[in-house]
């Protein structure tokens, strides 16, 4: 038998649910940025609002990303694991009460965003559903957009939150469209976008799923 409680506690999480929506702006790259790693970035952001009117996050994307593939695998269609690691692939700017993948606070501010794929170690385990990243970054600290060794990037994004790399969970990015969309996959709130990605001459285009509210189980455990 359905109760009222039940009924009452089911409204309050869908609207909860509801109170997230995004829309794409014409933004220039924030100023923060350091002026090579601006101008790789778009001058359209994608803002996340969380039930007021500034919004929580603003989001930019690299114009093109640059990809490692054969002609099968762009076919195929490209993923995160053509892209080298420590791509920069963005930039985030937090205006609100904001948390990464492991719960932890990131501060007001402006942020890198770079690809990095899980290590393979037993703490590891269990803790996402994919192995593939954003690294959050402070923009003040990463001033060049070249690749870097995995370690110097995992440095750079504790200076983040001062403790572990500060990361925003990547699911994969099917079913894209032209337009940037907001959906809901395993209790997270996913930005979907298209991500256009150059393969030597050849141009191409990537979906990309980036969780911007939600947390990993293992996260919310130790709360």
């Amino acid at each position: 038998m359905i109760t009222i409680a039940f009924l009452l506690s089911l409204t309050a999480a869908r609207a909860a649910d509801d109170s997230y929506r995004i829309q794409t702006v014409d933004a220039v790259p924030p100023k923060e940025l350091a002026e090579p790693i601006r101008k790789l970035l778009t001058d359209r952001c994608v803002q996340l609002f969380a039930g007021a009117d500034q919004p929580l996050v603003e989001v930019w994307f690299r114009k093109e990303a640059p990809a490692d593939a054969v002609e099968v695998q762009i076919q195929n269609g490209l993923t995160y694991r053509e892209i080298p690691e420590t791509t920069l692939l963005g930039a985030l700017r937090v205006n609100g009460d904001f948390s990464d993948y492991r719960r932890q606070k990131i501060a007001l501010g402006v942020y890198t965003l770079r690809l990095a794929f899980q290590p393979p170690t037993d703490d590891h385990q269990g803790s996402a559903p994919y192995t593939e990243f954003l690294l959050v970054s402070p923009a003040v600290e990463d001033t060049k957009p070249d690749a870097m060794e995995h370690k110097a990037l995992e440095k750079l994004s504790i200076k983040t939150t001062g403790k572990h790399p500060a990361v925003l969970l990547l699911f994969p990015g099917k079913n894209t469209t032209d337009e940037p969309k907001l959906v809901n996959k395993d209790d997270c709130r996913v930005l979907m976008v298209k991500q256009d990605v150059r393969v030597g001459e050849t141009k191409a285009v990537m979906g990309v799923g980036l969780a911007l509210i939600g947390a990993s189980p293992k996260a919310v455990e130790k709360r």
